[in-house]
């Protein structure tokens, strides 16, 4: 009969965690080129999408109503231009407009009039 160690599930999350830690130092270049594809996919563009929310300030119940709410919404609310994407040159690509003091969410804005906006 073989021998087998008995570890607590504290134990096993460690031990994992120091797997995965030497498996990144070794892996590094794999890794960035994982992370770099997956933010590409549409569950890698959300996810990055609202973390720069909460970096930003924003406060909300449920980020993935409000997610879903702004994928799907084309026109500027306030000057009604149809959205670009970041990079086209044009500053009509969305932004989210919330209050800086209470991080509360009020529109979905062309870059342009959230700037106008202040």
């Amino acid at each position: 009969m073989g021998r087998f160690a008995i570890y607590s599930e504290e134990e096993k999350r460690e031990r994992k965690k120091i797997h995965q830690k030497k498996w990144r130092e070794k892996n590094k270049e794999k890794e960035k080129e994982y992370h770099k594809e997956w933010g590409q996919t549409p569950a890698g563009k959300k996810t990055n999408i609202i973390a720069r929310w909460k970096i930003r300030g924003l406060i909300c119940e449920n980020y993935n109503s409000l997610y879903i709410e702004y994928i799907n919404r084309e026109n500027c609310e306030e000057c009604n231009v149809k959205f670009g994407e970041i990079g086209d040159g044009t500053g009509r690509h969305r932004c989210m407009d919330h209050d800086h003091e209470t991080g509360e969410f009020r529109n979905f804005l062309c870059c342009s009039c959230n700037i106008k906006r202040g």
